[in-house]
């Protein structure tokens, strides 16, 4: 009996020391040998070595064919089979944003445990972590994933005509097989939080009322809770200079959501003090070239998917307009400080000096790229520095979206939530960012 008691005591004290490590992990649990998910991600990172070894072996080529896009590769393991879905294409996409196949698989597939996000996203998905927090894994349902797949030419084309893009970038799609068990299909994508040592608070913004409240975590708690519309009431995304760049991007990005016909994607938010010596950056000659060379570089695009038209792509003329909030509530363009200063050294960033470049390279939006770890995703205002990206681009307004419109609206009657039609989806979200941000 001594024996069983002190057995029982030693595993509490283990499970206690166990549990004070996750809160050292600010709220995300590390997945150890005891965790119901190590099995699943130990497969997922062996089926990552593997898959990634490929383009490692075989880099993706300049241009990409219709069957790179169809391709799918099986890969049997021990236990296990994985599939990878249009490979070269996120191959070529992860080398368009500078990220090496080696670093990726370095990443990916280290010998240190994958980090569980415990989200309060009505979503049943999974949500894993690489333990560096660099990129994010994210089980999806197979409707998810045929919708991605059938759009990844859109995708790539809207990521190329706008590389500053604020939409989350895929970089890589499969599908894990166990013998006598339900498919596992994930994604790997970026963290837009990364890094995340500093960050205060974290938001989740759909532009509306109804469930938009989470209660925060206790003061002095060192647990991540994702914050929600209203928590955000009174508040601001103060950018100044970089502020009509923002609202032109969201509105770039959410018509294209909505050319998709999607809903209920999220504006993800984070931010954090910007040290002193940040606050009041003395912006050298070498510094400026270097940044500028940065934001306009080919290596910062992702590369052209081929010649020919893209269904649903976004016609030229379309990015250039944005008229007065009166008509219709589109807004006016503005050139930020970050425009004039990529215009000031237009040959030495790359661009040649005829006016037609130069206008197309503006009707792209690009700005200065902070010289930062995830540039795509993080703008400096004058006190703190802003993580935005928008995430979750698979929901389809489909009938059974439609008959959600109409029961909200019986139960939420003057209130906003979130299953409207795309259109409605997309204008409120831009006004919603107008409104918080100066």
């Amino acid at each position: 009996m001594e024996t069983a008691a002190h057995h029982r005591r030693t595993v509490k004290r283990r499970r206690w020391g166990g549990l004070r490590q996750q809160w050292k992990l600010l709220g995300l649990f590390e997945i150890d040998p005891q965790h119901e998910f190590y099995g699943l991600t130990c497969m997922m990172k062996d089926g990552l070595a593997k898959a990634t070894q490929i383009s490692i072996d075989n880099p993706p080529t300049a241009e990409l064919s219709d069957d790179d896009f169809n391709l799918q590769i099986t890969q049997i393991h021990k236990d296990f089979t994985m599939e990878t879905f249009a490979g070269p294409v996120f191959a070529s996409l992860r080398s368009s944003l500078g990220l090496t196949e080696q670093e990726y698989q370095q990443s990916l597939c280290s010998g240190n445990c994958y980090l569980q996000f415990i989200s309060n996203s009505k979503s049943k998905a999974d949500f894993f972590l690489t333990n560096d927090k660099r990129f994010f894994l994210k089980t999806q349902n197979k409707r998810e994933i045929k919708f991605l797949l059938a759009n990844l030419k859109i995708y790539l084309e809207h990521l190329r005509k706008y590389p500053h893009s604020l939409l989350v970038r895929f970089l890589g799609v499969h599908r894990i097989k166990l013998p006598h068990r339900r498919k596992k299909y994930f994604i790997v994508m970026q963290s837009v939080f990364y890094p995340d040592d500093r960050i205060n608070a974290r938001y989740d913004i759909k532009g509306c009322e109804v469930s938009r409240w989470t209660e925060p975590a206790p003061e002095g708690s060192q647990i991540i809770v994702v914050l929600k519309d209203l928590n955000f009431e009174g508040q601001f995304i103060t950018l100044d200079r970089e502020r009509p760049w923002l609202l032109r991007q969201v509105e770039i990005d959410t018509q294209f959501l909505q050319r998709l016909h999607v809903l209920d994607y999220s504006l993800l938010l984070a931010y954090q003090p910007l040290h002193q010596d940040e606050r009041h950056q003395s912006l050298s000659f070498a510094t400026l070239i270097m940044r500028t060379k940065k934001s306009v570089n080919p290596a910062s695009s992702p590369v052209h998917v081929g010649s020919a038209a893209v269904p649903g792509a976004i016609p030229e003329e379309d990015s250039a307009l944005f008229l007065s909030e009166e008509d219709g509530g589109r807004l006016k363009p503005e050139v930020t400080s970050s425009e004039k200063t990529l215009q000031t050294f237009p040959e030495r960033a790359g661009l040649g000096g005829d006016s037609g470049e130069l206008q197309d390279f503006r009707a792209q939006n690009r700005r200065l790229l902070p010289d930062l770890k995830n540039p795509l995703h993080v703008i400096d205002g004058p006190e703190q520095r802003y993580f935005i990206g928008i995430i979750d681009i698979f929901t389809v307004y489909s009938f059974k979206k439609r008959l959600e419109h109409f029961w909200k609206r019986l139960r939420h009657p003057g209130r906003s939530f979130s299953t409207v039609s795309p259109q409605t989806y997309c204008l409120r979200l831009r006004h919603w960012v107008r409104d918080h941000t100066k």
